[in-house]
């Protein structure tokens, strides 16, 4: 008696599946990666101290009680915020925000270097320190490629090579206190997406007094070409077409995979590589203190 027919077997899976970890380019489209890799570094600078609220909210507070850094997730922007205050219990001098899809990268680059540097309240980047580089971000960005873009009312922009991050400087002077209430208002913004300057996916914001040399670190961390790690379905749906996916242990790059072929997924724990330090372009301070309250 002839044998019935076997049946058919499934082809084997040559694509790297949801729930793989991979190497993504460019890092402005890679996702927000997980906030371990800006808690992980903040749990171990000593002498600061965390506070964790309703469940999922970080609060850090630096040893001199100057710097707070919270993420509160279902807040409006939902992502990083950073402020300093040379009085503790006075109005903030600068603020930094990271929208909630920042890259990890990017953020912790920041917050890494705000660390390094606090103990000497930034003396050795700035001139005269050891540390110190007369480039801003804006040059540092320059001498990566990044290209004026077409003139838009009331600001400078710099796009990335790939057209899918951007710097933007805001032109004439705005008021310290406006900035201090609504980042959009902010001197300085990075950000990413299918279209950086009028839709971005993500954005950055800081303030005038921001030091300079803090934003020169997220500026270099988001125009580093090095891949950075994600899990498949974290990668945003709409960026899947623009990015580089490479297997984690796979020394070659594959061809980017289709929308239809992955799914999206908000947030994936990982704890990638360090951040690279950037070097400041200014002393940090350079304005008259403001008056207390």
């Amino acid at each position: 008696m002839p044998l019935p027919p076997s049946a058919p077997q499934p082809a084997p899976h040559t694509g790297p599946r949801d729930t793989d970890e991979v190497l993504v380019a460019p890092v402005a489209l890679a996702g927000s990666g997980s906030s371990l890799s800006v808690c992980a570094p903040l749990d171990d600078a000593a002498g600061w101290s965390k506070v964790i609220a309703f469940g999922t909210d970080a609060y850090y507070t630096s040893p001199c009680q100057r710097v707070r850094i919270a993420n509160p997730v279902e807040s409006h922007y939902g992502g990083w915020t950073i402020t300093f205050a040379e009085d503790a219990l006075g109005v903030p001098d600068w603020i930094t925000t990271f929208t909630r899809d920042t890259p990890a990268e990017v953020v912790s680059a920041f917050t890494v270097t705000l660390v390094e540097g606090l103990g000497n309240t930034f003396r050795d980047r700035l001139q005269g320190g050891e540390h110190f580089a007369p480039s801003s971000p804006a040059t540092l960005l320059s001498e990566r490629d990044w290209q004026p873009a077409d003139r838009q009312p009331g600001a400078h922009y710099q796009l990335s090579p790939d057209g899918h991050a951007a710097y933007r400087i805001r032109i004439g002077r705005l008021h310290e206190y406006d900035e201090l209430m609504d980042p959009e208002l902010s001197t300085w913004r990075l950000s990413g997406g299918v279209d950086p300057l009028t839709a971005p996916a993500w954005q950055a914001y800081f303030s005038t007094s921001t030091p300079q040399h803090l934003i020169a670190a997220s500026a270099l961390a988001l125009a580093d070409p090095v891949p950075v790690s994600r899990f498949v379905h974290s990668i945003p749906e709409l960026h899947l077409p623009l990015v580089t996916v490479q297997s984690a242990t796979a020394s070659a790059p594959q061809r980017p995979r289709t929308a239809a072929a992955l799914t999206r997924s908000t947030r994936v724990p990982r704890i990638p590589d360090g951040a690279s330090p950037a070097a400041p372009a200014q002393a940090a301070y350079s304005s008259p203190p403001r008056r207390q309250r």
